[in-house]
């Protein structure tokens, strides 16, 4: 029998589970269960009888597909898939999937929380300010840039969008002002709001250069890669910049020194939350499950990542 393994160091929602089971069940294949593991041998136990992977954002390395003989196909329940190693899923034969525009709703109201959170000095009782008539800057406009656009028109916000792979006239037609180069976007807005992948091309991109161009008062939200932040010039500008604020989903690396220097200026998630609703949960997760089953069953590759 076909057997289909969760592995979630952060568990799905249990209403997730259990769709994700009946859609599995249906199709004549068997669910194994893999949450909250505490070291990678229990993760290399369970995956070794698999014959299909869904994960989060644990990490299927090499010694993850090599050890699952039988695995055929590992489908990530979110957009991002820097956790799983494509090349070595690609040399064994292995399929990777994503889930894209799942997730985004979700991680979009969080980049809002944060944002209101941050406006209202962290609810300490003191005067803050008002999102409405703020700009706000969409580095990238795929699916969770959409949304937050979408919900930043609610707040009365001017919503910019700096993508080259988005055509002009898409970014228009949905009232977003369209910005031709990132450096036009972050000297326009006083908030940043980052949705790009952690590439080759992305890493360690927001440096000091980029961020020296924001506004007084510049805010940058990060719900994306902690890659992507060059956290050495991150640091460098919030000491030459007593105005800037970081608003993030995922710790830096150097939390402590952001803190000690900078707690007043800077908001972390204790774990990154941005995909941690029970609706993302049930959508991410029942797509993927379908994935899987449209793959092994009809050989369809829609969401393949690593052709």
């Amino acid at each position: 029998m076909t057997k289909v393994l969760i592995a979630t160091d952060k568990p799905f929602a249990p209403i997730a589970v259990k769709e994700i089971r009946e859609v599995v069940e249906e199709a004549g294949f068997e669910l194994g269960l893999l949450e909250g593991y505490t070291s990678k041998e229990e993760l290399l136990s369970a995956v070794a009888d698999a014959d299909a992977l869904i994960v989060r954002s644990d990490i299927a390395d090499k010694d993850v597909i090599d050890t699952a003989a039988k695995l055929k196909i590992i489908v990530r329940a979110g957009a991002g898939y820097d956790n799983v190693d494509l090349q070595a899923a690609t040399d064994k034969g292995v399929v990777v999937m994503n889930t894209p525009g799942q997730n985004s709703n979700a991680v979009a109201e969080l980049v809002f929380g944060m944002m209101v959170y941050h406006a209202r000095n962290f609810f300490n009782g003191k005067s803050g300010f008002e999102l409405k008539e703020k700009t706000l800057g969409l580095h990238a406009y795929g699916y969770v840039g959409k949304n937050v656009a979408r919900i930043a028109k609610g707040f009365g916000m001017e919503v910019y969008a700096f993508d080259p792979f988005i055509p002009k006239e898409e970014i228009e037609r949905d009232g977003v002002k369209w910005m031709g180069t990132v450096e036009e976007l972050y000297k326009t807005c006083q908030y940043i709001s980052l949705h790009i992948p952690a590439n080759a091309q992305t890493k360690r991109s927001i440096n000091y250069a980029l961020l020296s161009l924001m506004p007084r008062k510049g805010v940058l939200v990060n719900t994306a890669r902690a890659e992507v932040i060059n956290e050495e010039e991150l640091l460098k500008i919030f000491a030459d910049r007593d105005d800037l604020a970081y608003l993030s989903d995922i710790l830096p690396a150097n939390l402590a020194g952001f803190q000690d220097a900078y707690a007043t200026r800077i908001f972390c998630t204790p774990k990154k939350m941005g995909a941690q609703t029970q609706e993302a949960n049930v959508n991410a997760g029942i797509a993927a499950a379908k994935q899987i089953v449209a793959f092994i069953r009809h050989g369809d590759r829609t969401f393949q990542v690593n052709k």
